[in-house]
């Protein structure tokens, strides 16, 4: 049978390890008490004995027995989950054994009387004032039936020798009046100090507790902060270093702890000079590279003097000098890149000019001449430039979408017959479509116009050696939480089973001026990514099995 039967209703695990100590404390105290008070008993005794002791053999078998008794009960103890109960137990066959001890040593006559203080007070700091109250009153009742079995004479019939019997009852009454007296003012004494000690752990536990909590986040606050934290005592050594520190300096908090902040950080040595809060710096990093941090330091008061220090907070502004730099660099960009428009439409006026020149010229001049085909290749290659230059300007100029609803499907087609009046195109070329009759798109319809243009003929341009070239154009609605869109979106397709785009250049297909046709000018895709960017949406491009590419536009409805 389990020992927890016994005790349905355990403490907090807290509260029954606590206890469980103390009950060890008890078989502890009680071997070494008895122990030590019955050897100095045995040892101060002369040839006239001065107190009455039973034969040294009785003593033995006593001594033995309560080691046996206190060894079986540390067993128990472990295997126990009533501690309260098994508390109560022990403390019981303490006073058993005082009772025993104190009849056995001359009754009224013993010096080991005090031992019943031993029980009371161990009930008191396990039990508090119940356990206390409970075994003052126990040790009464025990003592109290000693002292009648000493009056009536009987003790004599248990132990020979013993003390002379008692002349009249007032002996007895007075020294049960005296001891029972004294046993309950060690109870209530010893239950007081018991509570207050209780109260007292409690405090110092939720003390301690709080500590622990606040330690802790501290430590945590310290630890995960993104700002670099360094204190330094009053001879500039350093007394702590946060990781944000070592993630700026490349330094471990253990490399640089009691050395001079000045070894490792010789840029902050100045803030001890000047009276300003805030101050910028550059520092040497642990692997010889410098970067600019912007600091503060302030002091620290302690109540000893040998405490004062500094606290310094820093932060890395590395990458805001890059994001500064890129802003330079981007407004720069962005001024050259509004001359380079205006240059590119000023180039318009006379590149027409030159060509409409070209083709009088060209009306003029005989079929077998030489100069009709340079008239030709100047006339092919203002197109070009004109075509470039369109396209650039494109590029150049911020999109404002207006968006509206409109037949995807009617655009769709519109498009398609629009490519498929081009003269370059491949009449050999499948062009199928795969939209929903009743689709609708928000959007720009000239924009999505350009984008599907740009799109479809990029891929004819990939099926143009096939024998068999073939261009899908689908479109589905998707509603929030697809896998292809966060949000209810459009989902255009361009599919082709052309030759596909090699993985080393998929990072540079959407680069402007990156083309890999000759004639190609390099700005669709760019135009393409922009427009649908000036959307909301996104464009992607995968691999199609077993050969061709799929461009994949998401448009984000309203």
């Amino acid at each position: 049978m389990r020992f927890s039967a016994l005790c349905p209703n355990t403490g907090s695990p807290a509260a029954n390890d606590h206890l469980k100590k103390q009950i060890q404390w008890l078989l502890f105290f009680r071997v070494l008490f008895l122990s030590l008070m019955l050897g100095i008993s045995v040892l101060l005794q002369t040839t006239t004995p001065s107190i009455f002791l039973p034969p040294l053999h009785y003593l033995a078998y006593f001594i033995a027995g309560l080691y046996l008794f206190t060894i079986l009960s540390a067993l128990v103890v472990r295997v126990i989950q009533c501690y309260s109960r098994f508390g109560y137990l022990q403390i019981t066959l303490d006073t058993l054994l005082v009772t025993l001890l104190v009849f056995s040593t001359g009754g009224s006559q013993s010096v080991f009387t005090v031992v019943y203080f031993f029980p009371i007070v161990m009930g008191a700091f396990m039990l508090f004032r119940r356990g206390s109250l409970l075994f003052a009153t126990l040790s009464t009742l025990l003592f109290g039936t000693l002292l009648l079995v000493e009056y009536g004479g009987y003790a004599s019939r248990f132990v020979q020798a013993y003390p002379s019997q008692m002349a009249n009852f007032q002996m007895p009454l007075h020294y049960f009046a005296i001891y029972s007296l004294t046993f309950f003012l060690v109870a209530i004494l010893s239950s007081m100090l018991s509570t207050r000690l209780q109260k007292t752990e409690a405090e110092l536990f939720q003390t301690v507790s709080d500590y622990g909590r606040l330690s802790f986040l501290y430590k945590q606050i310290f630890d995960d902060i993104n700002t670099g934290i360094i204190t330094v005592d009053s001879d500039n050594r350093v007394t702590s270093f946060n990781r944000a520190a070592e993630i700026i300096t490349g330094y471990k908090s253990s490399e640089v702890l009691g050395l001079k902040l000045s070894l490792p950080l010789p840029g902050l040595e100045t803030a001890l000079l000047h009276d300003e809060r805030r101050h910028m710096a550059t520092i040497p990093r642990k692997n010889g590279e410098t970067i600019p941090v912007g600091y503060s330091c302030s002091r620290l008061n302690a109540q000893d003097d040998n405490e004062n220090g500094y606290v310094y907070t820093l932060q890395d502004l590395s990458r805001i000098k890059k994001m500064e730099a890129q802003v330079q660099q981007a407004e720069k960009m962005a001024t050259i890149g509004e001359m380079a428009a205006g240059i590119a439409h000023e180039l318009r006026n006379p590149l027409a000019a030159i060509s409409g020149a070209v083709q009088l010229l060209d009306g003029e001049t005989q079929n077998n001449s030489v100069n009709k085909r340079l008239f030709g290749i100047i006339i092919r290659e203002s197109d070009r430039l004109d075509a470039t230059i369109h396209e650039f300007l494109l590029f150049s100029k911020p999109i404002n979408p207006e968006k509206k609803w409109f037949s995807l499907p009617s655009l769709a087609r519109e498009a398609m017959e629009t490519l498929s009046q081009d003269p370059g195109w491949n009449p050999a070329l499948t062009l199928d479509l795969e939209i929903p009759p009743d689709l609708d798109c928000w959007a720009d319809p000239q924009l999505i116009r350009q984008v599907l243009l740009n799109l479809i003929a990029n891929s004819a341009n990939a099926c143009r050696n096939m024998e068999r070239g073939r261009i899908v154009l689908r479109a589905k609605k998707t509603t929030a939480g697809h896998k292809d869109a966060p949000e209810a979106a459009i989902i255009l397709e361009i599919a082709d089973n052309g030759h596909g785009i090699p993985e080393s250049i998929r990072e540079k297909i959407y680069e402007p001026f990156f083309t890999t046709r000759e004639a190609g000018t390099g700005l669709g895709l760019a135009i393409v990514r922009q427009i649908v960017h000036s959307h909301g949406g996104e464009i992607s491009l995968c691999d199609c099995q077993p050969q061709g590419t799929i461009f994949s536009v998401s448009l984000p409805l309203p």
